[in-house]
Parts: C-alpha cells; structure tokens; sequence
C-alpha cells in the first residue's frame, strides 16, 4: 500500500499552501504524504471519509494554560484542551519560568499526546495560581539573566516570552516590570506575547494611573513580532480607551510590526470587537486562553477558592474550546479562510515554527484537525452577558497528531444553545 491513510471527500483549507477546495489527504509513516484531488483510495490501508467537513492542519492554540498542578487550579490537562479538543498544538502562556521549566519539560511536553510549546514567563514564580497573588510579579521578582539563559539553552520548546502591560500592575511597580521584560525578549531575541487589560486588582492605595496611558508606555518598547494580546477585552487598559475607541498606538504599533492575538477567554467582549474591527483591527492569531477559573474542571487541593477578581470568571458559559472561538470570529464577520489561518500558518508564525506545523504541506508531521461546519441558528454569549445569534456552528470532530487519531471527546467542550 502506499499510504497508511486516506482523508477523502473533505473541504481542504489549507491558507498556508493556498488551498481551498476538496482535495484527499494522504498520510505515511505519520507525516504528510499528498494532498490531492482524488488520490486513489485502494492505495491507502485505511480511508476516513470526510465528506460535508472541513479539514484543516492541525489547529495551533496561542494561547494555552497546561502546567497541570504546578500552576494550580489555573493549570489544564493538554490533552484535555488539545487532542481530545481538536487541537494538535498549544503555546503555554506564561506557565513555566526559569525555575520551574525542567518539570514543564518532563511532565507537559514530553507526556503528552499533544504538540506543546511554551512562551516562558518573565517571571520568576511562572505562572502560579494564575497571577492570584500580585506582589509574586513585582520587578524584584524578574531575573533578566536567568530567565534569557533558560530560553537559550531551551529553543526547541521555548518560543517567546509572556508578560503583562495591565492597569492593576502599572499602578503597583509602574513601567519597570515591562521594561525588564522587553529586555529579555530583546536579549533571547524572542517575542514578547503582551496580556493588555486589567488582571489585578486595584491596590488599597492607588497612585491614580490613567488606564489609557498604559500602551503609551508599552508602546516605545516594542519590537517587530511582538505581540498584543485580547485586542477585543472588556477590560480597562486594552486597545479600546475609555471613550470608547481604539487606541491610536495601538494602530501604529501594528504597522510597525506588532502581531495581534485575541486571547479569547475571560476577557473578550462583542462590543469591544466590534469597536476594533470596525476601526480596522484584524487579529492574526487565535489563542483560546482557557484555565481552571474559566472552565469546569475540578479542583486541586490547596488552591484559592476564587479568583481575586471576580470579573476574571468567564460568565458566558463554563465550556468552550479553541473551536468555539473560532464560530465566534466567523459570528462578527471575519472570512472563514482568515479564522482558519490565525488558527493554522499565522499560529505558527507567530511561534516560529511554520516550518514543522500549520500546513498540510508534504513532509510535515500528519497533524489535521476535522471540523464539522453545521448551519442553523444558535446563540452566543460573552463575559459581558451580551448575547449574538450565528447561523454557522462548527465542532470539532478528531483530529490527527503525527497521523494517530484522537476523536474530539474532551468533557470540556461546550453544547450549542440553539436560537
């Protein structure tokens, strides 16, 4: 035989290769063998009829929490949100520091079925208990040489570094943890992955910070490839000021460079993605941005009850997935061939490594995801309460990483609420 299996039948959307349309997917020793129109199904041992789906390389999330237990309740399962979510790929966002990056290694990417990567957290502590305690983050809690030599000497896992530019820590240490981290992006030559938005509380003596001036700050700091996250936030500091517009710098520094990622989560907002896009502010990548605060899960022993910041809890719904903020991105209007890429090749970009993942392209690793792409009518809701009614719905139904199938069984994924 000359394949091991046969995807047929299926709609092929592959941006990177510029690919849309019904083409089979051949598979061999777990890698990418063709991709075609009507490739000969009595040549693969297997055949997997795709027909009415979409099939997609597989689906990179930007942004990930899975330092399972070390972190906390904030910490997921990877394969939780990965394979069994139809996602073949995840960037941890800011779970392992220099310190803690050994047992990342050991018990998240070497375990695990799915593809995991990491943009290392400036700080010292990582990403502990999802920043619940805000003076673990303070600038006496960053180590610029440390932190750069673990991301040297860790490049196959280590993609960037994650960081915060938020109100709740500009009023605490003002611009002096964000410098320090730019400077490491700077020294390990890798991009900074920004949070914008509130995250912490106010502290009980505020110095009267305006949240509008925090990308004022951030801005003469960045480089080209680094990257602005949850552009569509509800809350305070992020791209769309207090009068209710976006922030000119924020414009400026895209086209100086900057990547945009909506960092779906707990903090986007209908109304503040109306707002961006409507002033031009197309994301190119997609990170789902789930943890345990804003997701089902159980809970650990020994960790807080709540989050801090009760705003942080995703109201909409306590389910959702990668996918789920993918139907949204099509809900407000964005093309199906974008959503695809800020989920695939813009993914990869981003993390520097296009060169292994988010392509169907022969050669790479057998890494698809198929989505079934339903039409009817649904409702949406956000952190806000706002609610949108979509006519499309798409679920995700297996994925394949290194040509193994994983079906899309992950008790987290949400049930559709019909209009």
């Amino acid at each position: 035989m000359k394949h091991d299996l046969l995807i047929h039948g299926g709609r092929v959307i592959d941006p990177a290769q510029g690919l849309n349309g019904r083409f089979d997917v051949a598979i061999r020793d777990g890698r990418i063998a063709a991709v075609a129109a009507d490739l000969r199904r009595d040549e693969a041992r297997q055949c997997i009829d795709a027909s009415g789906q979409l099939v997609l390389p597989g689906l990179v999330d930007t942004h990930a929490h899975v330092y399972q237990y070390v972190t906390g309740r904030f910490g997921l399962d990877a394969d939780l949100v990965g394979v069994q979510s139809g996602v073949t790929t995840l960037i941890d966002q800011g779970g392992p520091s220099c310190m803690t990056f050994p047992g990342f290694r050991e018990y998240v990417v070497n375990a695990k079925q799915s593809r995991v990567l990491a943009f290392l957290s400036a700080y010292l502590v990582g990403g502990m208990e999802g920043h619940y305690y805000p003076e673990l983050y303070r600038p006496d809690c960053l180590n610029i040489e440390a932190t750069v030599r673990c991301a040297l000497e860790n490049r196959d896992i280590v993609k960037g570094l994650k960081t915060h530019a938020e109100i709740g820590g500009f009023e605490r240490w003002g611009v002096k943890v964000m410098e320090m981290a730019a400077e490491i992006g700077r020294q390990a030559n890798l991009p900074l992955y920004i949070h914008f938005g509130q995250l912490w509380p106010l502290p009980d003596a505020p110095r009267g910070v305006d949240p509008d001036s925090v990308f004022s700050e951030v801005a003469r700091l960045l480089k080209p490839g680094d990257i602005l996250a949850h552009p569509f936030s509800r809350h305070p500091g992020s791209f769309v000021d207090q009068e209710g517009r976006v922030n000119p710098l924020a414009r400026e520094a895209i086209d100086r460079g900057a990547l945009v990622d909506v960092g779906y989560g707990s903090h986007f907002s209908f109304n503040m993605a109306r707002v961006a896009l409507d002033a031009g502010i197309v994301p190119d990548s997609l990170g789902a941005d789930m943890h345990g605060y804003n997701t089902t899960v159980p809970k650990p022993a020994g960790t807080p009850d709540e989050h801090p910041d009760k705003d942080h809890m995703f109201a909409g719904t306590t389910r959702f997935s990668m996918v789920s903020g993918m139907t949204t991105m099509l809900a407000l209007g964005l093309p199906l061939d974008h959503v695809v890429a800020m989920a695939t090749c813009n993914a990869a970009r981003m993390a520097g490594v296009q060169d292994r993942c988010g392509s169907l392209t022969p050669g790479f690793e057998a890494d698809v995801t198929v989505l079934s792409d339903d039409r009817g009518r649904w409702v949406l809701r956000d952190n806000e309460g706002t609610q949108i009614v979509t006519d499309r719905m798409l679920h995700p139904t297996y994925c394949l990483r290194r040509g193994v199938r994983h079906d899309a069984a992950a008790s987290i994924l949400p049930q559709a609420q019909a209009a």
